[in-house]
């Protein structure tokens, strides 16, 4: 078998990977069983990624999300770790996708139903105090709704525009996340995650192995997914409006044939009547 050459875009983002730091991993002792089919070799006692293996799996995990995208389907961003709680928030404010930058609230999936009120709650109440009726409540009583938004933006904000249950996850290091990374395996959505070497690719989908505690590694993997996701929408097809939905006339049949049948219903006079 003779060795194929990689083209240039495959070097080149290889590069990108290689300048992000995606190629750094853990110690040996550190390193999952799962996570050794994607090690290249080590240097100074720490283990090394193949970069080309990292490039395969980011082109499938951004194939995988652009299908949910053009399906027009929902992923959640979830990441509590700081490196990457601001790259996921900004990717989750710009596609206007729901998103958990901290920490995430257990039942969030499995008990999708009772966080779905707690939104609902949060929705409602910034909605009255946006309208002004919240000036009905004395100067004590807003304070404590106040406090209670707060409260409610902080824990659910960046869940406010799932409505069901997503398609799938999008996940920065499975193993810190392993409360969301639980829930989504037994409802079965599937997961997409940038995942280190002491991760159990096992559990996810689409891992991309790399560096998952490094600002620009994560900002990379983010915006790569976030950009697959809008090209997938992007390619979704236009869903009609509710005009469009009304029943369309029949073939031959003119706007003003439609007005003359309807008068008839009606029992109003037609021009010709006049």
């Amino acid at each position: 078998m003779t060795a194929t050459t990689p083209s240039k875009n495959t070097l080149k983002n290889i590069d990108d990977l290689f300048a992000a730091g995606l190629h750094y991993g853990y110690a040996k002792a550190r390193r999952h069983p799962s996570a050794r089919q994607f090690i290249f070799g080590a240097k100074s006692g720490v283990e090394v990624f193949d970069l080309e293996k990292t490039a395969e799996q980011l082109e499938r995990a951004k194939a995988f999300v652009e299908g949910i995208a053009t399906a027009g389907k929902q992923v959640v961003l979830v990441a509590s770790k700081l490196e990457a709680r601001q790259a996921i928030k900004n990717a989750g404010e710009a596609l206007g996708l729901p998103y958990v930058a901290g920490r995430w609230v257990g039942g969030t999936l499995s008990n999708f139903a009772i966080i779905r009120k707690r939104i609902d709650r949060l929705e409602k109440l910034i909605e009255d105090r946006e309208k002004g009726t919240l000036v009905k409540y004395t100067k004590k009583e807003r304070l404590m709704i106040d406090r209670e938004i707060k409260r409610l933006e902080e824990t659910f904000g960046g869940l406010r525009p799932l409505k069901s249950l997503p398609a799938a996850l999008v996940v920065v290091d499975p193993k810190h996340e392993k409360n969301a990374v639980a829930e989504a395996t037994t409802l079965r959505i599937p997961i997409v995650a940038l995942a280190n070497s002491d991760c159990d690719m096992t559990t996810v989908l689409c891992p991309v192995p790399g560096n998952d505690s490094n600002r620009a590694s994560v900002a990379l993997f983010v915006t790569s997914i976030a950009d697959a996701y809008k090209a997938g929408k992007e390619k979704a097809p236009v869903r009609p409006t509710v005009e469009e939905k009304q029943v369309p006339q029949s073939v031959g049949e003119r706007p003003s044939d439609r007005s003359r049948l309807s008068a008839d219903k009606a029992g109003a006079p037609r021009h010709s009547d006049r």
